[in-house]
């Protein structure tokens, strides 16, 4: 008699726990440790946000998104593990 086991793996997106900003680079730190950062000029809107405006980031939808209320500007955090940026890399 022979038992086959058939392992289910179960896939989690990413969500975060933390986001904050730093010279023009948005943090997060996603529930499973990893922190990842991004330069806001990945993003369009952010490119052109002030300083001020940007730290204004907040998590939002249990951590599945940011928020920039003044900006009106929200980007998923699945979508920043992933790489998923509008622009090209500039410095």
């Amino acid at each position: 008699m022979s038992t086959t086991i058939i392992e289910k793996t179960v896939e989690v997106e990413p969500t975060a726990i933390n986001v904050w900003v730093e010279k023009r680079n948005i943090f997060i730190e996603l529930t499973d440790g990893r922190i990842i950062g991004f330069p806001a000029n990945r993003f369009k809107i952010l490119k052109s946000a002030t300083d001020e405006q940007l730290k204004e980031v907040t998590l939002r939808l249990n951590g599945y998104a940011l928020r920039w209320e003044s900006l009106d500007e929200d980007i998923t955090v699945p979508g920043i593990v992933a790489g998923n940026f509008q622009l090209l890399y500039e410095k």
